[in-house]
This record gives structure tokens, sequence and C-alpha cells, in this order.
């Protein structure tokens, strides 16, 4: 069942999106420049345990999206602007599914396996995987890494170019208000 269309994304979507972004921006802070802080502050497990948050946050998102349908972009919006923006949205859902499943590869090394404690609530298994793998897995998270901030900023100044140059209401809809439904 699809929701109709609003002006405003639903109270669900946009929680959502307010609270992945936030995991997400951690995760970026505390994957680049985790060699620079104190170990003692254990940034790697919290690390972890935000990007497998992610993914189950990102799977419900996914569930929401498929059953509320999301307000049109502008009407004036160029054509060029609306398939960038899908395109950017289609490589964020991918890689808020890529990215914590390429840093649970690399927790399940056989040659080391670390098992993701969940908060210190309980421990993700380690997934079956070869060294290979787990090599593989490692290179690819952080070049993916670096493409989710370049994505992110690029986001946020289009965000932010609608809402101060264009004032379109495009980030408004984003924002929590009166008008939006379940």
């Amino acid at each position: 069942m699809r929701i109709g269309r609003g002006e405003h994304y639903s109270r669900g979507a946009i929680a959502f999106h307010w609270g992945i972004a936030a995991l997400i921006l951690f995760n970026l802070i505390g994957g680049l420049f985790h060699d620079a802080m104190p170990r003692a502050w254990g940034v790697m497990p919290i690390h972890k345990s935000v990007g497998m948050a992610v993914l189950l946050l990102t799977l419900g998102r996914i569930g929401w999206r498929l059953t509320h349908t999301p307000p049109r972009l502008p009407a004036a919006m160029p054509a060029w602007e609306k398939t960038a923006a899908n395109a950017v949205h289609f490589l964020l859902y991918a890689l808020m599914l890529i990215l914590p499943l390429t840093g649970w590869l690399l927790s399940s090394n056989p040659e080391r396996p670390r098992p993701i404690d969940w908060f210190g609530l309980f421990q993700i298994p380690v997934l079956p995987a070869t060294s290979d793998i787990a090599h593989n897995a490692h290179e690819a998270h952080e070049l993916l890494g670096f493409l989710m901030a370049g994505l992110v900023l690029v986001h946020i100044a289009a965000a932010l170019r609608h809402h101060f140059l264009l004032r379109d209401g495009v980030l408004a809809r984003m924002i929590p208000g009166r008008n939006q439904n379940g």
C-alpha cells in the first residue's frame, strides 16, 4: 500500500533520514580519523556497532520507502537535476547497505576474526569469509567510505543550495513539522 503524496516527507521518513544521517556522520568521522584518536576511546568498536545499526535502519528505511510515496521534486527543477538527485539518492542507499556489509566482512577475516560486540549487548557473529574476501572487503570499505563522504557533502550542499539560493522548499520537506503523515 502506498500512501498519497504530500508536500512533506512523513514523520517516519524524516525520523529515518535524520537518525541514519547522524549515525553516518559519526561513522565517517570515526572511520576517517580513528588513527588520530586515543585508543582508550574505543572508537572502532563503536564504529562497528553504529555501522550495523545503519544497516538495520537502512533496511527499515527501504521498507518504509516502498510503502510511503515521497513528495515530488519541484516541477520547475530541470530534468538533469532530477536525474542527478535520484542518482545520488540511489548511491547513498547502496552505500548505506554495502559499507556495513564490507565492514562486517573485514571483521570476519578467518586469520583474525573479530566478532562485532553490538554496543556491549550481544555479539554479531562473523560471516563465512576467506582471507582474500576479507582483504578485498577492507579495501572496498575504505574506498567506499571516501565515496560516501563525498556524496554526503554533495547531498548537504544541494540541500543548502535549494534552501538558501533557490528557496524552493526542497529542504523544508525533510524538516519535522505539523503537516506530515505517519
